[in-house]
C-alpha cells in the first residue's frame, strides 16, 4: 500500500510516505513555519518516489490533540487531497503516534504520552504495546491539570512526549510510584503516524474527505476560535 501521511500537531513539522514495506519522512522542528514547509515535504516525498499524488492507496493526519493552528493545517491539507483523489483518510491520534515513537526506539511496552494543551493543562493518553509492535490506548485520552492526570492502575511507565518536559516535577510527584524514566524530547511525527495509519486501513478506520477533522480534547479552545 502506498500511503501519505503528515503531521503538524506541534512544534515539529514532517511528513512521510510509506510504500513497498518502507517509510520515507522528512522532519523538521520549526515553530510556526508548518505552512511553509509541509507542501514542500510532501511534493518532495512524491518525487522522489516517482510518483503523482493519484497514485497514493490511501492519506493519515494527525488529527490532534496538539496545537489548534497546527491541526487545522493538517485536516485542511488532507481534507484537499483526499477530496481531489477521492481517496480515504486514517485520522491517527498524535498521543498515540508520540507513544509508538517511543516505544519503537526504547522497546518499553507502558508509554504515558503527554503533550504541553497551555493554560496549566497537559493533552495525555496511556498506551500499551499490544503484542504486533503497535500501542494502542487503555484509556481515553483526555486534558488535565499535571497534578491530576488519570493514574495507570499498576506496572512500569516511560513518560514521554514534550508535556513531560514543561511540568517534569508535578506528572513525576503524581506518577512516582509507577514511572522508570523520562524521554521528553520525542514529538508526534509522520513516520508513526504512517505506522498507524496502515493499521488503521487494514481494520477499516478510515473516514471520508469530509470527516477528516481534528480533535482538540479541549472544547473551550475550538470555542474561542470560532468567535474570533
Amino acid at each position: 500500500m502506498k500511503l501519505l501521511a503528515i503531521d503538524t500537531s506541534t512544534d515539529a513539522c514532517s511528513a512521510a510516505l510509506a510504500m513497498d514495506g518502507e517509510i520515507h519522512e522528512r522532519f523538521e522542528l520549526a515553530p510556526r513555519r508548518h505552512t511553509e514547509l509541509i507542501l514542500p515535504m510532501v511534493e518532495q516525498l512524491l518525487r522522489e518516489a516517482g510518483l503523482r499524488v493519484q497514485e497514493l492507496d490511501g492519506l493519515a493526519f494527525g488529527r490532534g490533540p496538539g496545537a489548534f493552528t497546527g491541526l487545522r493545517i493538517a485536516a485542511g491539507i488532507i481534507q484537499g487531497i483526499a477530496l481531489g483523489t477521492g481517496l480515504s483518510v486514517a485520522p491517527v491520534s498524535t498521543l498515540a503516534a508520540l507513544a509508538q515513537a517511543a516505544y519503537a526506539d526504547t522497546d518499553h511496552p507502558n508509554i504515558l504520552a503527554a503533550l504541553d494543551a497551555r493554560m496549566g493543562e497537559v493533552y495525555w493518553g496511556v498506551y500499551q504495546n499490544n503484542g504486533n509492535g503497535l500501542v494502542r490506548p487503555i484509556q481515553a485520552e483526555c486534558v488535565y491539570p499535571p497534578d491530576r492526570v488519570p493514574i495507570p492502575e499498576d506496572g512500569e511507565w516511560l513518560g514521554a512526549g514534550p508535556g513531560w518536559a514543561v511540568y517534569t516535577e508535578t506528572l513525576k510527584a503524581r506518577l512516582a510510584a509507577h514511572l522508570i524514566g523520562l524521554q521528553p524530547g520525542y514529538h508526534p511525527r509522520a513516520r508513526e503516524v504512517a505506522l498507524l495509519g496502515l493499521d488503521a486501513f487494514r481494520r477499516g478506520q478510515t473516514v471520508p474527505a469530509e470527516n477528516a477533522v481534528p480533535v482538540y480534547l479541549r472544547d473551550r479552545v475550538v470555542t474561542q476560535a470560532k468567535s474570533r
